[in-house]
């Protein structure tokens, strides 16, 4: 009975389970299929290009989102321009000056002159005046004469010729005396030199004027004051800079030169000068300029080497054509020293003209006469201050008169 009872509920239970195996079967057929899954939401990335009118739409609606969410307010966000600053004006050409006239010149510098040399003139008129003209009188004279660098032979002369005359003169008014001393001091100064500066070559290219001199003695500002003196007459001028050796000579010169309008040609600090004279006269040559001035260096202190360059100068410069003037410059202050210098210098290039400059600040006036004859060539210029137009030709009449005063 209970085998019974265990059979019949084992199938019944196996009918059961096969059953419920039949109707899921059924259940999974008739239900509809299930929607997928919702997609979460993610930022798409940007578009590929697309070809059309649809690539169109789709840049502008790109550009739009940009400007709405990068650039909310593009205006407001934009960085203020900055000023416009006015670029520098370009530096104004220096205005060009117009010098004075030269024509007597030194007569109207006469005053300047005369307040510096007056001691010479003066004191000898005090001592030809006196009563009784013992030796010792005229040793006094000639202390005067040697004081002011007259020089010792041309001191001589003058004392033998004065002695001599005064003798026969007899009585002395002071007139006498005066017209007595002017024309021995003038025959000393000498009036018959050609004291004239060489500007005119007599060829079809400029005139050549070499500069020389220790530095010191105002060497490139004569050269720019020469400059001066040359276009107040009516000459065209080239200026050469080849004093390389000293630092802004160059510029030195080269302000003279704008000053007056006369171009300038430089090279490099330390450079070659005989090249610069070179290249100084053929640019003269191309711009058909009257005269070319070429300011060389002063180094007095290295003899061998200053004379050797000044001497390749010269020959450089000659393959153009004759130098046509050679001028020296010595500082009057500097008195018989002066003439020290002026023996180098002849040695090398052949001196043709003396510039005095500082005349104004000694009362060593007498150089005038001792560098004369102690090179044989006149003086032909004087400098009588740092004024611009200070540079005058020299006129003996005008310098014995301020000599020995009125």
């Amino acid at each position: 009975m209970d085998i019974l009872i265990l059979a019949v509920v084992i199938a019944l239970v196996a009918v059961g389970a096969i059953s419920g195996l039949v109707v899921g079967s059924r259940k999974k057929k008739q239900l509809p299929p299930s929607a997928p899954p919702s997609t979460p939401t993610i930022t798409a990335p940007p578009a590929e290009p697309q070809v059309g009118e649809d690539a169109v739409e789709t840049a502008e609606e790109s550009r739009r989102t940009i400007e709405e969410v990068v650039l909310p307010d593009a205006e407001a966000a934009a960085p203020e321009a900055p000023p416009v600053v006015a670029a520098p004006e370009a530096p104004a050409a220096p205005e060009i000056e117009v010098p004075e006239p030269t024509a007597g010149r030194l007569i109207r510098l006469r005053a300047r002159l005369a307040r510096s040399q007056n001691s010479l003139g003066k004191g000898l008129l005090t001592l030809l005046s006196r009563e009784h003209l013992d030796e010792d009188t005229w040793e006094e004279i000639e202390e005067t004469l040697l004081i002011a660098d007259v020089g010792v032979v041309p001191t001589q002369e003058l004392v033998d010729r004065l002695r001599e005359r005064v003798k026969v003169l007899g009585t002395r008014t002071p007139a006498d005396l005066r017209a007595l001393l002017k024309e021995e001091l003038l025959t000393l100064v000498g009036t018959d030199f050609d004291r004239a500066v060489k500007t005119e070559s007599g060829l079809d290219t400029p005139a050549v004027v070499m500069v020389v001199g220790v530095n010191g003695t105002g060497k490139t500002t004569t050269t720019g004051k020469l400059a001066r003196v040359l276009v107040a007459d009516g000459r065209s001028v080239v200026l050469g800079a080849a004093d390389t050796f000293r630092a802004a000579a160059a510029d030195q010169l080269q302000t003279w030169g704008d000053r007056v309008g006369a171009r300038t040609v430089r090279g490099p600090e330390g450079g070659d000068p005989a090249s610069i004279a070179y290249d100084a006269v053929k640019e003269g040559i191309a711009e058909g300029a009257d005269v070319v001035l070429i300011d060389t260096a002063g180094r007095l202190h290295t003899k061998t080497g200053l004379m050797d360059e000044l001497g390749k100068v010269k020959r450089v410069v000659e393959k153009h054509g004759p130098l046509d003037e050679v001028l020296l410059v010595l500082d009057a202050t500097t008195g018989q020293n002066g003439l020290t210098q002026a023996r180098v210098f002849a040695e090398v290039v052949d001196i043709t003209g003396i510039v005095l400059t500082k005349l104004d600040g000694t009362a060593k006036g007498g150089i005038v006469v001792a560098v004369q004859r102690e090179l044989g060539v006149p003086v032909k210029l004087v400098g009588l201050g740092e004024g611009a137009d200070d540079l005058a030709p020299f006129e003996p009449e005008a310098f014995v008169d301020a000599l020995i005063g009125d």
